[in-house]
Formats: C-alpha cells, sequence, structure tokens
C-alpha cells in the first residue's frame, strides 16, 4: 500500500490538493494520505498533522512575528515525514516551507520520490529557483502552458498537466444575471485582509447603487472581518457564487485574479507591500524584482493589461475607484476584458489536471 505526504499552505493548495487525493485514489484504491493541509483535504481522507491557518504567513514581517510558530511548523513536517517514511512527497505551492522541507525529505529519505504540483512561480520572479526545484524533485507538473518551455530553457523538465483553477470553477460558469453587487476578495491570509480591505471598501461605497459582498477565507474567522463592515455590508462564504453574481470585483493579487477572470467578472487588482510609499519607484525598480512586466495572472497570461494593477503605491483609494468607474460605465472597456478572459480561459486547456497528475504520480510510484 502506498503512502502519500502532501503539503498544502494555504486554502488555494488545500482545495486543489483535495481534489488530487480524489484522483489518485482512483489510481491506487489502497493508498493513504497524510499531510500538512487543510479540511478539504482531511475532508478526502488525509490525516493532518497540522492544519494551514497556523501557516499562512506571508512577508517578511508576518513570518517575523509568527517566527516560533514558522519554526514549529518545520518541525511538526520534519518529525512527520521520518515518522511517516512516505512513498511520496506531494509539494503544492507554498514554495519558501516547500523547497526547504524537499530538501530534507532529499537528505533523509532517498526512497521518498517528490513532486512539485503547482511549482513556484520562477518564471515571474526567484528564477534561480529552478535549479533548486529540478535538484530536488523527481516531476514537477506544471499548471500553465508555459512552464515546460521555461524549464526547457535550463535544460529541466516539466509537464504541463492542466490548470486546477480552470477546472474547480467549471460548474459555476454559467449564464447567471449579473447584479448590482462589487465583491471584495481581500485575499486568504489574516494579514492581508487587515491591510487590504479597509482601503478596498471605502472604494467600493463609492458607488452607492451597488451592494457590497465580501468574500471571507475558509481559514479565517467572522471575527477578523466584522470590524471593518457597515450594515448592509455581508459577508460570504461562497466565494464563486457571489464573483459569478457580482458586476465587478476588487481583487487581492493571486490566485484569486485568474478564478475571478474565469467566472467572467470584470475585476481590479489590488496588493499591499509593506513600505509601499518608498516603493514609488516600483515601474523603474520592476524589472530588477521581477521578470515579468505584469503582477497578477490574468495579464501574465494574456501577455498585456487585461485587468488594471493597483500595487503597492498606487493601492489608493483613487485608483481602484478609478478602474470600478470604467467596469460599471464604460461598456467597451468591460467588453475587451471579458473578451481576453475567454482567451485565457482557452488557452488554459480543457483537461483534468488532478486526473493527470495522479496518473504521473501512481505510475512512479507503483510500477
Amino acid at each position: 500500500m502506498a503512502k502519500y505526504f502532501l503539503i498544502a499552505g494555504e486554502a488555494s493548495g488545500d482545495t486543489h490538493a483535495s481534489a488530487l487525493i480524489e484522483q489518485l485514489r482512483v489510481c491506487d484504491s489502497n493508498a493513504s494520505f497524510v499531510g500538512l493541509g487543510g479540511d478539504k483535504m482531511a475532508a478526502a481522507g488525509c490525516r493532518l498533522y497540522r492544519h494551514y491557518s497556523r501557516m499562512a504567513f506571508m512577508g517578511f514581517v508576518a513570518v517575523l512575528q509568527n517566527i516560533r510558530t514558522v519554526c514549529q511548523n518545520f518541525h511538526i513536517a520534519q518529525d512527520a515525514l521520518l515518522a511517516e517514511q512516505p512513498d511520496a512527497l506531494i509539494l503544492i505551492d507554498y514554495p519558501s516551507f516547500n523547497l526547504r522541507i524537499a530538501a530534507f525529505c532529499r537528505k533523509l529519505l532517498p526512497n521518498t520520490k517528490i513532486f512539485y504540483y503547482i511549482p513556484p512561480k520562477v518564471w515571474a520572479w526567484k528564477r534561480r529557483r529552478v535549479h533548486q526545484i529540478a535538484r530536488l524533485c523527481d516531476e514537477v507538473l506544471g499548471i500553465f502552458p508555459f512552464e515546460p518551455a521555461f524549464y526547457a530553457k535550463y535544460g529541466y523538465q516539466c509537464t504541463y498537466v492542466g490548470n486546477p483553477t480552470r477546472e474547480e470553477i467549471e460548474k459555476y460558469r454559467n449564464n447567471t444575471t449579473r447584479q448590482n453587487i462589487i465583491a471584495i476578495l481581500p485575499g486568504s491570509r489574516k494579514s492581508e485582509v487587515l491591510h487590504c480591505l479597509p482601503k478596498m471598501l471605502t472604494a467600493a461605497r463609492r458607488f452607492a447603487d451597488y451592494k457590497i459582498v465580501i468574500a471571507a477565507a475558509p481559514g479565517l474567522n467572522d471575527e477578523v472581518y466584522q470590524p471593518y463592515l457597515l450594515d448592509g455590508e455581508k459577508l460570504t462564504r461562497d466565494t464563486y457564487s457571489v464573483v459569478s453574481e457580482a458586476k465587478a470585483a476588487i481583487v487581492n493579487s493571486g490566485t484569486a485574479t485568474l478564478e475571478t477572470a474565469l467566472l467572467g467578472c470584470p475585476q481590479v487588482a489590488v496588493y499591499h507591500l509593506a513600505f509601499s510609499q518608498l516603493i514609488g519607484i516600483l515601474r523603474w525598480a520592476r524589472p530588477l524584482i521581477f521578470d515579468i512586466p505584469y503582477f497578477t495572472l490574468v495579464n501574465i497570461l494574456a501577455g498585456k493589461e487585461v485587468i488594471h494593477e493597483c500595487i503597492a503605491n498606487d493601492f489608493t483609494e483613487r485608483k481602484i475607484v478609478a478602474a470600478l468607474e470604467s467596469i460599471l460605465y464604460d461598456g467597451d472597456y468591460t467588453q475587451k476584458m471579458l473578451a481576453q478572459y475567454e482567451h485565457i480561459y482557452s488557452v488554459l486547456g480543457a483537461s483534468s489536471p488532478s486526473a493527470t497528475a495522479a496518473k504521473i504520480i501512481c505510475k512512479a510510484i507503483l510500477h
């Protein structure tokens, strides 16, 4: 009986890992699953050593503030690996943590095969990581169609298995009538919500004819959001449904921008960076920090600006309002955005990434 150890450090990873577990069980009916993740992984039959709600720290400040918990998480993962001796270690995104665990596993558990499903976005920044990933992993299973070519430039192999976000939202793509709703997606981490939600709400409140609905992250309690809400502003845990119904969305940059695009909701993206006033130089410094001209997945996949990016010192109420005005009152602008959404949807392909990835993993483990 093969044992699979999965690590997902946030909500989206938990979702994609749970789908992968279900497909692994199709390929390997006697499989057992352990790891670090969330409620969806647990529901799929994975025994958890740690919930991702104790792991989702992003940025230097957040990590420093929670350094004791971060160190504890590493020890929990390492001890669990040594205790379980899994046949496969499957890493889902969450690069800073997962690459360190991969190095530990490669050194102390040489018989465990390592798979990176949803690998780090090394094509955007920290390209040097491509060498580390290739050295540590037996298989790299990419979710963007350009990733195999990127790895090939460095002499490495990456297999495109399809995009799990496209697969996940498929059942929500319908002809739902758009309502006068502005959806707000402030992120999956508490630090993101605290930094982003107040400004997102202030901008959305400028549009009095629209209801405001905030999509709460699975790992965060309502109490995180409640202090910022006014009467009539709603909180929901059904992100896909509200995005499918809204006429516009303000979205914290990340996987959520791609989800919003594939659900056909016009959006403006925002992103908080610490010391943003000092990053007024971001435009000319961007080539020194990032290897691509755009910040959001939507614009990266399209190769041009499809949605407006309010990043760092550009993350202001005025700029969010201006972008929302274009979305809500400029039909040509919105139609062009929606046309690019459809292009991105087709580019990602129709394959089932969880099924494809499961077959690759099981073939390597069982044969």
